[in-house]
């Protein structure tokens, strides 16, 4: 006969898991994943430090389940609707915006997800989800410069631009060096296109 626990006693748990995960969020963009301490995340969440184990064993699924949450919705954000069909300037038109909501609407989760080093702890499901889509990004690049419409350069050189490109726009916007409205976005998407295209 299968336990059910009270639904009174799940939603609590629930509260206690998301509010480990916010506060964990919060510290490892912070401070970084080896400057924040599991009892750091406890005080900030409002619980005590045993409770974090009951939801996660170390501080390193921990981080696992934050990076894993944030990069699936960092890639469904780019990839909802993707036009795969569509000219390659659509397309990037496409990611490019995509990103810059992503950052206006996550900012802590893309400073967490990308100014950070997260080599040494991610796990085997963490690993395959930035695979994948890494190799999404890889696939679309690679065709459009096989079509000669970006530079006759490695894909991965192309996607280091791009990306370097946004996380530097986004890094000033964080350090009030650019307004990161409309305008300054289009602007800083002419720019990259420029230095893509063929």
């Amino acid at each position: 006969m299968t336990q059910t626990v009270p639904r009174g006693e799940r939603h609590e748990g629930s509260d206690k898991r998301e509010a480990i995960l916010d506060a964990a969020l919060a510290l490892f963009a912070e401070r970084g994943f080896y400057g924040t301490a599991v009892p750091l995340v406890a005080d900030k969440a409002k619980v005590g430090a045993g409770t974090i184990y009951r939801y996660f064993p170390s501080k390193e699924a921990l981080a696992n389940a934050l990076f894993q949450r944030h990069k699936r919705a960092l890639g469904e954000t780019i990839l909802r609707d993707f036009p795969f069909d569509a000219p390659f300037r659509e397309q990037f038109h496409h990611f490019w915006t995509r990103v810059c909501r992503y950052a206006a609407e996550n900012p802590v989760a893309l400073q967490f997800l990308e100014l950070h080093h997260h080599t040494s702890y991610l796990d085997e499901t963490s690993r395959a989800i930035e695979v994948q889509l890494l190799g999404t990004a890889k696939g679309v690049i690679a065709q459009a410069v096989s079509q000669q419409i970006l530079k006759p350069v490695a894909p991965e050189l192309l996607m280091a631009i791009v990306w370097g490109s946004f996380r530097a726009l986004v890094q000033g916007g964080c350090e009030g060096l650019l307004r990161l409205d409309d305008e300054t976005i289009a602007q800083a998407e002419a720019c990259v296109w420029e230095a893509l295209r063929r």
